[in-house]
């Protein structure tokens, strides 16, 4: 049985940008320790991360002449929340912009009814402002 070439082809190309990145990263800026991570640390986790999604894709990839359908809304509501998100943060603060950005993203998914969007929403801001505002003491506001 022989397998989606457009699916390996992307998998491919994932794990060799992630394994590019890590690399980069690495030899550029200092990596540093899990305890005192450096400039490079990040980049080089995310690189890393990206190559292993990537061989899981080229490894998953389904039998040969399954199409699949462009998800063109559910596309639309992921990328309006990342834009949403880092057009307004700054504006509205941490916890407007990531509540609204779950609330549009949440668009995407089947499942229907609001006190389920609403519940998500501030679990998720709640969730964001203990690591990003408590824990990593980040510089965003957190309200207008």
């Amino acid at each position: 049985m022989s397998r989606d070439r457009a699916d390996q082809f992307g998998g491919i190309i994932l794990a060799c940008l992630g394994l590019a990145v890590a690399a980069w990263s690495a030899t550029r800026f200092d990596i540093g320790t899990l305890r005192r991570m450096g400039p490079g640390f990040y980049p080089m986790a995310l690189g890393l991360t990206l190559a292993g999604l990537g061989a899981i894709v080229t490894l998953g990839a389904g039998p040969a002449g399954q199409r699949t359908r462009l998800a063109l809304p559910e596309l639309a509501a992921v990328v309006g929340a990342i834009a949403v998100f880092a057009l307004g943060v700054e504006r509205f603060g941490l916890v407007g912009t990531t509540a609204a950005s779950v609330l549009i993203s949440s668009l995407a998914t089947p499942r229907g009814g609001i006190a389920w969007r609403l519940a998500l929403a501030a679990c998720v801001t709640a969730l964001c402002v203990l690591v990003f505002h408590l824990g990593l003491r980040m510089s965003l506001p957190l309200w207008p």
